[in-house]
């Protein structure tokens, strides 16, 4: 029996359902509001099921494919696919938005419709982001995405929400242009938007270069990389902490690098990879030490998430096979331990409107059950082995250490920065004697926040205790990727065939001949 179109119900099921609850939700019906947000969050979660039950490891070329022709003028077409690298990006985008719908069930009390509708289309725009196939289907959805995070930011932030919505705006918006102008350079050249047809095209290396930076510019925001992260803390401290769950939980930089820069611009990403290398190992150092002297959650966390990015945008440019799979472990990973981490502050910040530091203190003694889970993502935030966090900043190493070993012992300083700055945050807030009244008068989390940190706590063991599931679908297609960069960055050279087998993973005839549904 053929498989329904999973992709696109993937991305129309969430936006369609966000526009019911802008339609039929309302302040004066916040109930049938968040009930009418979380059915259309799970429906859009449904597909995944199939759409990881029918997934085959020992295929790396595209699966799931639709390809409609929009407009054949111009070659656009509705062209989506997944495979390894995007797989489990989609399903942790349509998890995201049930948990912040969930999340956000008694946080947001004014314009819930307007809340709910956003996040959920926010969610269609991110899995068209994730499984398109063509250039000009992934600029929309890309761009897509700044309109709610626009609004979320600015309408359900803090006190300094127009300021941090503006800036977010502006920056992702100026990189996205540089990024257009390197897609229509690559469409004059292939008359096409189809990123196979991109892939395959020769380019000289001046040009690459130009397309390089254009894709840098746009993607090199959302990492956020050093020195392009500044709008993260602002958002973290100033916007609702479901946009920067959001935000954090869903890596749209690291994939574009990855799916965009590398294989389109192979020349160039050889060429800038001592830079990326550089401005990585300096966001993983310079940010961590920046974590240490933070007195805000928010704004530690912020700048523990640019250093843990570094390590992904480090695992990409060592141009090795465990090095790239790692940063995707990494991404994802990491996804789910920050979005905890901003989960448990903003379960905080709710209860006491603070998330300062020196507020707190003795937090265990009145939320012993939070307290518990907060250990548990810590703990995940250093890198402890049996935590998703060790997985993937270990393949990284690992990669960065057969690069050069240099450059793995200065990444590896993350292991003891990110301890340091996340067991000093832990201690000040929920060791210690009950600091004042505010903190005596705490409840701990009830059933949906136990619920809630428990689904997150089970992802953050099982991708550490067993990373095999995901290890095995991306590795296939991060051994395709870089085999073909690595023959286009040396177009004259000839490769083993030996390196070829190495490079790419086992494929036999008959499995990639198929494609599921």
């Amino acid at each position: 029996m053929p498989l329904p179109p999973l992709l696109s119900l993937l991305i129309w099921i969430p936006i369609v359902a966000g526009l019911i609850v802008l339609r039929a939700g309302s302040d004066a019906a916040r109930g049938r509001t968040r009930w009418l947000a979380l059915a259309g969050a799970v429906a859009g979660f449904l597909p995944v099921f199939p759409l990881v039950s029918n997934f085959r490891n020992d295929v790396t070329s595209m699966q799931f494919v639709e390809n409609v022709r929009w407009s054949p003028t111009f070659d656009i077409s509705w062209h989506v696919g997944v495979d390894g690298v995007s797989l489990w990006l989609v399903a942790l985008t349509a998890l995201t938005t049930i948990i912040i719908v969930v999340a956000s069930w008694e946080s947001i009390t004014e314009r819930t419709a307007q809340y709910f509708g956003a996040f959920l289309m926010l969610s269609g725009f991110m899995q068209g982001v994730f499984t398109s196939l063509d250039g000009m289907l992934f600029f929309i959805s890309f761009e897509a995405t700044l309109i709610p995070l626009y609004l979320l930011i600015g309408t359900w932030g803090h006190s300094n929400r127009s300021y941090a919505a503006v800036k977010f705006f502006f920056v992702s918006f100026l990189g996205s242009l540089m990024m257009l102008m390197s897609m229509l350079y690559l469409y004059s050249q292939t008359h096409s938007f189809d990123l196979a047809l991109w892939r395959e095209t020769h380019i000289g290396t001046v040009p690459q270069i130009l397309i390089f930076l254009g894709f840098l510019a746009a993607f090199g925001v959302k990492v956020p990389m050093w020195p392009l992260h500044t709008w993260l803390p602002d958002v973290h401290l100033d916007g609702p902490t479901g946009a920067a769950v959001m935000i954090g939980m869903l890596k749209l930089g690291g994939y574009g690098l990855l799916r965009f820069a590398l294989p389109i611009a192979p020349q160039a990403s050889h060429f800038f990879a001592p830079m990326m290398i550089t401005l990585s190992l300096i966001a993983v150092v310079y940010s961590s030490l920046l974590a240490l002297v933070q007195t805000d959650m928010r704004r530690l966390l912020a700048y523990s998430t640019i250093g843990h990015m570094g390590l992904v945008t480090l695992g990409l440019f060592v141009f090795n096979r465990i090095g790239q799979a790692g940063a995707i472990v990494q991404m994802l990973s990491y996804g789910v331990i920050s979005g905890a981490m901003l989960l448990c502050t903003g379960m905080l910040y709710e209860r006491t409107k603070t998330a300062s530091i020196s507020e707190y203190g003795g937090v265990a003694n009145t939320m012993p059950r939070f307290a518990a889970f907060v250990m548990l993502f810590s703990m995940a935030n250093i890198g402890l082995p049996g935590t998703s966090g060790f997985v993937g900043e270990f393949m990284v190493l690992m990669g960065a250490i057969r690069f050069n070993f240099w450059i793995g012992a200065i990444a590896a300083t993350t292991l003891v920065l990110s301890a340091a700055y996340t067991l000093w945050m832990y201690k000040r807030v929920i060791f210690g004697a009950i600091a004042n009244a505010r903190v005596a008068k705490l409840a701990d989390i009830g059933k949906r926040e136990f619920a809630l940190l428990g689904a997150l706590a089970l992802l953050v063991l099982a991708i550490g205790l067993n990373p095999k599931p995901f290890t095995d679908a991306i590795d296939p297609s991060v051994g395709t990727l870089l085999a073909q960069s690595e023959r286009s960055s040396h177009p004259g050279d000839s490769v083993p065939e030996n390196e070829h087998l190495q490079a790419a993973a086992p494929t036999p005839a008959s499995a990639t001949s198929r494609t599921p549904g």
